[in-house]
């Protein structure tokens, strides 16, 4: 039975129901000029002013080979072509079609050279129509930018940017799969100098639109580069209110006085790696103890005042099951978890030269998150529930109008192309854990069609926020909400979000300013609400590669050659590898005689913890299940270096297969101390079995016990 207030507030949506009509009317007529804020030397745009690249299907896009532009990276790396070709020239670009075939959305291209390449882009063709449709449109057009955005094809040309992505170090205290920057592997050290990590921050202000973004300290693992606090602080200095460390949170689980220094520099986000619950779905990372470290993490940078944001790389086949049981411990644990980001796969860095095979098996898409929600979890219709992250745009246009012409930053916003990335919003009651999908309880599409008409007339401030309120409660319906949630609340929710209000901006709901005390934190998270954001962002890699998606990128990389979209940066023509290949600041050989070899943390070792305590709730059927095997099965590959034995095996000899297994035992006795050390006589034995290989197999050997002495010596 629906308490009495449920049927004041339907009263109170319908009479906003009809004050909305007589607001629209006007709006409509004589709408108001766009003024061009401080922070931009374009105008706001009118919702009929956006651009849209070409959508629906069949269509025809611009996209690469995947074998030709391996081929063209090595030869810049090599010296045998300068990087200058890459602002010139279309370098190994090829047409590409996306179409609906056997019931899934797919793109197909083919090279003149190499030949055919399909794969899938959506398993739910009305899902990916869903998401194409409502999409609003591209958001201000870069400008006054050509000293940060000139790669040539790769330019980002739309949108202010969300995410600036710093990369620290490309040092890491891990070794595992998957990694998109092949980390620990290339050879080189890459690390910024303080003076090259203010640059590049200074850089990001210096264009316009000027931007209020996040700003994502990476790597690697950024928690090893000697300026990561003094970075947060500095970034914190010229102006950026989000300052995050996209981390494996080993450093932070360690240490609870890392965490607070952390916090007290400005971290106020952290994005964990975070696979699966319980150390089984953890294990493909190689570490063995890796979810311990995960909830000691959580809990030590909660403590201190950071919000924690688990990020989880989806492998079909390796760890899909585990959707729904992380979705669970966020639903469980709503004081401490209000976002999760899934990133679907992206076949590039260690896995860039997949087999056809392992990446049909591993292929996960935006669609395939959606249904996994619903079937593992109830929750979430993928056509009602799930929108475009860029769809909040229109909600920021509208922060943007009522901050008004003189404030210093564009609002943080999520413009990118709507096959990018997606999300479904949750509310959650932290006291009784109830939890509803907010479009269940609110209709989205036509609320933005209402806010798009507000932000048309901009009418001022005080007009602006009274037809925002009107379009909230006549959109609201109160009995398919939480059981205790209320109108009042979802007004003040997006007051909180959007800083709209005046008693916001005092502070009503605590600061995210430089300034912000720890009283600030403390009154975000004092509401009793939590607006649990499900996401899922969806890089591309050279099989379903998209230009039209990387000239809206919103997660540029700051790069001592500028701001490059995220995906041209790992992927597309590979600007990672360039850049820092151009930048090095030591080969490996003189790092490590400068300054020893850090510890990695692979084949199974434990991180020592002070401490396995935490005050999270677990589904300890979740945590003592086993890891996914549906690969093993299937006799298929889990990642590059298995698919490396398993072709090779292919083409021994009986004798050959068997001096790599032992040789693919001392490996993980010896170097990843998997088991005990062996005794003496068991290389001896190697070594007279070697009598019977041939060349090959001895220099492919040899090589094995180079490679692994030099990136898993002990540390030092």
């Amino acid at each position: 039975m629906h308490a009495p207030m449920k049927y004041v507030e339907r009263g109170m949506s319908i009479a906003a129901n009809g004050l909305w009509h007589v607001l629209a009317a006007a709006n409509r007529i004589q709408q108001n000029p766009s003024f061009t804020p401080r922070w931009s030397d374009k105008p706001l745009l009118k919702s009929w002013q956006k651009t849209k690249p070409p959508l629906g299907w069949p269509r025809q896009t611009d996209s690469l080979c995947p074998t030709c532009v391996r081929e063209a990276r090595q030869e810049i790396l090599d010296g045998k072509k300068d990087v200058s070709i890459l602002l010139n020239e279309k370098v190994g670009e090829i047409k590409a079609t996306i179409l609906e075939k056997d019931g899934r959305i797919v793109m197909e291209k083919d090279c003149p050279i190499h030949g055919h390449f399909e794969d899938v882009m959506a398993i739910d063709p009305a899902f990916f129509k869903h998401l194409e449709e409502v999409f609003p449109g591209r958001d201000i057009r870069a400008h006054n930018d050509e000293t940060l955005h000139n790669h040539g094809s790769s330019t980002i040309l739309h949108g202010r940017g969300s995410v600036l992505t710093v990369d620290l170090t490309n040092r890491c205290n891990m070794m595992c799969d998957p990694c998109f920057m092949d980390a620990n592997q290339v050879g080189f050290v890459h690390e910024l100098s303080w003076e090259d990590i203010k640059q590049v921050l200074d850089n990001a202000i210096s264009i316009k639109p000027r931007r209020q973004m996040s700003v994502q300290f990476s790597g690697g693992e950024p928690t090893m580069s000697p300026y990561f606090l003094d970075a947060i602080r500095y970034a914190r200095k010229v102006g950026y209110n989000s300052v995050q460390a996209a981390t494996n949170g080993i450093e932070f689980a360690k240490s609870a006085e890392f965490a607070k220094a952390a916090a007290e520099a400005g971290l106020r986000y952290a994005y964990l790696q975070f696979d699966g619950i319980g150390n089984a779905a953890n294990s493909h990372r190689r570490v063995g103890n890796l979810f311990d470290v995960k909830l000691r993490a959580i809990e030590n940078l909660h403590n201190a005042g950071v919000d924690i944001v688990p990020v989880i790389t989806i492998v079909n086949g390796v760890n899909n099951e585990q959707v729904g049981r992380v979705v669970e411990f966020a639903l469980s644990n709503p004081k401490q978890i209000n976002f999760l980001s899934f990133q679907p796969v992206s076949f590039t860095g260690r896995d860039e030269e997949i087999t056809p095979e392992r990446r049909q098996a591993q292929r996960y898409t935006l669609s395939h998150l959606a249904h996994d929600v619903k079937n593992q979890t109830g929750i979430g219709e993928p056509t009602r529930d799930w929108f475009p992250i860029s769809f909040m745009s229109t909600f920021t246009d509208w922060s943007d109008l009522v901050h008004g012409p003189d404030y210093a930053w564009g609002q943080l916003t999520c413009g990118c192309h709507p096959n990018c990335g997606v999300g479904m919003a949750v509310m959650i009651d932290k006291e009784t854990k109830e939890a509803v999908p907010v479009t269940a309880f609110l209709r989205a599409e036509q609320l933005a069609k209402d806010v798009a008409l507000v932000n048309d007339a901009a009418r001022g401030r005080f007009l602006s926020i009274a037809g925002m309120a009107l379009a909230l409660m006549r959109n609201y319906d109160p009995f398919k909400a939480p059981t205790h949630f209320r109108l009042a609340d979802l007004l003040q929710k997006f007051d909180k979000t959007f800083g709209a209000t005046k008693s916001a901006q005092q502070g009503k709901y605590g600061h995210v300013e430089g300034t912000r005390t720890e009283k600030d934190i403390e009154k975000r998270r004092a509401d009793r609400w939590n607006f649990l954001f499900i996401a899922g962002m969806w890089f591309q890699d050279l099989f379903n590669y998209d230009f039209r998606r990387t000239e809206m990128c919103i997660i540029p990389y700051a790069t001592q050659q500028g701001e490059i979209s995220f995906c041209a940066y790992n992927t597309g023509i590979g600007w990672r590898n360039i850049v820092e290949k151009m930048h090095m600041t030591a080969t490996l050989t003189r790092w490590y005689e400068a300054h020893g070899r850090h510890e990695i943390f692979a084949g199974n070792k434990h991180v020592p913890l002070p401490s396995r305590d935490h005050s999270l709730v677990l589904n300890r059927a979740a945590v003592e299940a086993g890891r996914q095997t549906d690969l093993d099965r299937l006799g298929i590959a889990k990642n590059a270096r298995e698919e490396k034995l398993q072709a090779r095996r292919k083409h021994m000899t009986p004798e050959e297969e068997k001096y790599h297994r032992e040789m693919e035992r001392l490996y993980r006795q010896q170097v990843l101390k998997e088991q005990p050390t062996i005794q003496i006589q068991g290389l001896g034995a190697l070594r007279h079995a070697q009598g019977g290989l041939s060349d090959e197999s001895k220099a492919a050997g040899r090589k094995k016990q180079e490679v692994a002495e030099l990136v898993h010596k002990p540390t030092v």
